[in-house]
């Protein structure tokens, strides 16, 4: 069931506004839908609070139609500086536009990851560019080794020192971060992370010089965005992952497993270098993304570490899109922790921040609008 047409044009005409909400939920609202700003569908959710407070949400722009790269995609955000009551007009982050002198459906850069540098208050968004690629088959078939637009897919990024305002031009950090036999290599969408110590990391896959194996991996920079490296790979058949650090210096990958046994999930004390195994209940999954959230206890009105999941909770279809809590770093999920947000099939993607210390945000495509936001108290999680 779509929301009223009312809201279609309040979002034409720049503000979204929030309408009422299911229990559990302390409001909602569409972000982005078909139609809006004449476009033909949003997709692949990103979300970030930032120093400001400002809730920064990125999305694919895919003007003509649903078809994944290659397309005439762009990068989208909005920007909400009241908690998510109301999103302002959209702001175009990373186009690619004509770029080699060709049409803009052979330039599409889409699936972007966006994270907060917090000792700088900069903002950082990667996406994959495709270029010159035939229409069909998708991208993830037909793109090639080596490092040059030419050949390979390049993980382009964009910052924004004004709290997601205006946005840098985009640079391709792909020789960084390739190794040039690997063919499809991009982020995990979603959003990054900041450890304690201050390095910078996104999740990433990259399909090997084998067989195009995929495999989930990080990428990481230790000076503020600059200079950024990759690690080795976590599992394969694994992509879109989410990372969080457990604890000081160890990371956990959260990541959608290709084989349709639920999520797979590996810690790495190193980087990246190496990872080892992590006994956790098994997180039931369609194949999909999803979003994977560290709140420590000075940071949430708990008073506990938390981790924050949320995916649709489905083995074969993209329905009962749950948020889930877990007190004791990922090893159980008790159901009385959990909340069922939308039952109804849906894309699925989703993303989750914290708006305060005691209200989760969660942007995530449903079943009502291709980008859709909630605000839930933590309470509710916690009964």
């Amino acid at each position: 069931m779509r929301f009223p047409r009312i809201f279609s044009l309040i979002a034409l005409l720049g503000l979204v506004a929030c309408g009422g909400a299911p229990r559990d939920v302390l409001y909602e609202c569409v972000v982005r839908d078909a139609g809006y700003d004449s476009v033909a569908v949003y997709r692949i959710p990103g979300l970030v609070t930032s120093n400001a407070g400002t809730l920064v949400a990125v999305y694919d722009i895919r003007h003509n139609n649903v078809r994944d790269l290659p397309e005439d995609i762009d990068i989208g955000v909005s920007r909400s500086t009241d908690g998510g009551r109301t999103w302002g007009s959209m702001i175009v982050a990373i186009d690619m536009k004509q770029w080699g002198g060709l049409p803009d459906i052979d330039n599409g850069v889409g699936d972007p990851s966006i994270l907060v540098d917090r000792h700088t208050g900069r903002l950082f968004i990667v996406a994959a560019w495709t270029h010159g690629l035939p229409l069909e088959p998708q991208a993830w078939f037909t793109v090639g080794s080596g490092l040059s637009p030419e050949e390979t897919a390049q993980i382009m990024l964009v910052y924004s020192d004004d709290d997601g305002l205006t946005w840098s031009e985009p640079r391709s950090i792909t020789p960084m971060v390739k190794n040039p036999a690997w063919y499809f290599t991009f982020q995990g969408p979603g959003r990054g992370i900041q450890m304690e110590d201050g390095t910078l990391v996104f999740a990433a896959q990259y399909q090997d010089e084998i067989d195009r194996t995929p495999h989930s991996t990080i990428m990481y920079s230790c000076d503020h965005g600059d200079t950024w490296t990759m690690g080795t790979g976590a599992a394969p058949n694994t992509t879109e992952a989410q990372v969080a650090e457990l604890e000081p210096g160890v990371l956990m990958l959260n990541m959608r497993n290709d084989r349709r046994t639920g999520r797979v999930v590996r810690l790495t004390r190193d980087m990246g270098r190496t990872w080892e195994d992590y006994e956790s209940e098994t997180l039931v999954e369609p194949v999909c993304m999803a979003s994977l959230l560290k709140v420590p206890s000075d940071e949430n009105s708990i008073g506990r570490d938390i981790l924050l999941f949320s995916n649709p909770n489905h083995p074969t279809r993209r329905i009962n899109m749950t948020l889930r809590a877990s007190l004791d770093g990922g090893r159980t999920w008790p159901a009385e922790n959990s909340i069922v947000l939308d039952t109804l099939d849906c894309w699925g993607y989703s993303c989750l921040t914290m708006i305060d210390q005691s209200t989760v945000g969660i942007l995530y495509e449903s079943s009502r609008a291709h980008i859709f936001f909630q605000a839930i108290p933590l309470s509710a999680l916690f009964r």
